[in-house]
């Protein structure tokens, strides 16, 4: 039962996804009796890195490495026939290693322990309300997918959160409060707010409202969200005080799903923003539409998405959701050439691939054309391939290298070159 757990983690989500699935399928269950449930919840995640060029760093051609270790506690206990009482408790040490990251965000020398998730809750079959330092995501991560950038020491101490960049082993939000109603299926109601601790995000508060209706032929669902405020730091002459959240609304209207059609796969977003600090309003969109072919050996899939952001949309809390390349989109360019996400003053094609040879291990290849960036001049304009694999070893090992290849059309561009870059990483994932 845990190697299908951890195959339907590998096959199903990657990166920080697969990490995440892979932590909960292999809990370890201290109390399990009709009322109460407490789990030793352990997730442990290494990763090795190489870039042929660099994006901020100082070594030109920059090797490092990361991790970190999730270790608490989690459960729920039945108050009644209705209502349950549920948590979790854990603390994160994370790591930087070697010269620091390619986009110069870290040095190599971060070292952090911290609380991550401190939460409560009550539920019963209609209500779900929970507060404290928490997880929110909504729809597939393309407006808010948790509190997960997670910088170093390079530019300044402060910005710091362990320097597991890539990993982006911070993921909550310091304060939160979140009230859902309604049944997994059919028509639900999400009223959240919460407060980042984030200077590099400019330690933003925000509210709003996810409505959603969960059907045979896929989610429907609307946000609204809005800005309360801004507690900005001054580092890097205000670079990541993002003023403009201060009133900030953001309205977006998505669907996924197959269509009640077998290998369907379709996606669509549309987000309409209006800034707080009178900067020129922005929207971003995407459209995606995929197909599996479940009668072929490897039961390959096929997926193309189009994607445009405008100059001046603020990409928010955008993260790593259902697999490589959403919403990081192109290993290198997004996480390095861009700043990460890089969800901003670009259009982007998107093609992906992905097969499974064998029972534990899956296999894909990403390709990404961006062009109109750095305000329609193209300066940044580039194209990237992805390759990489998911094996699940064996029950306490799970391994994704990946392969990638950046090449910018202009000298101009951020790379300071039109060179092909050729970027490497490596994940060891080990379920306890």
């Amino acid at each position: 039962m845990k190697k299908q757990m951890l195959y339907k983690a590998s096959t199903l989500l990657t990166g920080a996804a697969m990490v995440a699935m892979a932590g909960q399928a292999n809990a370890y269950n201290l109390i399990s009796d009709a009322n109460t449930e407490l789990n030793l919840d352990i997730e442990a995640v290494v990763g090795t890195f190489h870039s042929q060029e660099t994006y901020g760093n100082p070594d030109a051609s920059p090797s490092w490495r990361e991790a970190y270790l999730k270790y608490g506690l989690s459960g729920h206990r039945a108050l009644n026939s209705e209502l349950t009482l549920y948590g979790g408790l854990n603390a994160i040490s994370a790591g930087n290693w070697g010269d620091g990251d390619a986009s110069g965000v870290s040095n190599g020398n971060e070292r952090q322990t911290k609380l991550e998730d401190a939460f409560a809750g009550i539920r019963n079959e209609w209500i779900d309300f929970s507060a404290g330092r928490q997880k929110i995501t909504i729809g597939d991560g393309f407006i808010i997918n948790d509190d997960a950038l997670n910088f170093g020491e390079a530019i300044d101490k402060e910005l710091s959160r362990g320097g597991a960049y890539w990993l982006a082993a911070r993921k909550a939000f310091d304060k939160t409060a979140v009230l859902k109603l309604g049944h997994e299926q059919g028509p639900r109601a999400e009223l959240f707010w919460f407060e980042s601790d984030n200077k590099a995000k400019g330690r933003s508060e925000m509210a709003g409202i996810n409505l959603e209706h969960r059907g045979d032929i896929g989610t429907f669902g609307a946000l609204y969200l809005e800005g309360l405020d801004v507690n900005p730091t001054g580092i890097a002459g205000g670079a990541f005080d993002n003023l403009q959240r201060d009133g900030q609304k953001t309205i977006s209207v998505r669907y996924q799903g197959n269509a009640g059609i077998e290998n369907l796969f379709l996606s669509a977003e549309f987000a309409d923003q209006r800034q707080g600090n009178n900067s020129p309003d922005a929207n971003a969109w995407y459209m995606e539409a995929g197909w599996t072919f479940a009668n072929i050996a490897w039961q390959p899939s096929i997926n193309y998405r189009y994607s445009t952001f405008d100059n001046g949309y603020d990409e928010l809390f955008t993260g790593f959701n259902r697999g490589y390349g959403t919403w990081f989109q192109g290993e290198i360019r997004a996480n390095y050439a861009a700043g990460g996400p890089g969800n901003t003053d670009v259009d982007i094609h998107h093609i992906g691939v992905k097969a499974n040879p064998m029972e534990t291990l899956s296999v894909g290849a990403l390709f990404f054309d961006f062009s109109d960036t750095m305000g329609g001049s193209g300066a940044n304009d580039a194209q990237e391939i992805n390759l990489y694999a998911e094996w699940v070893v064996n029950d306490h090992l799970i391994v994704s290298p990946l392969v990638g290849f950046y090449t910018p059309d202009s000298a101009t561009s951020t790379q300071g070159n039109d060179d092909t870059n050729t970027y490497f990483q490596l994940l060891a994932i080990v379920p306890f």
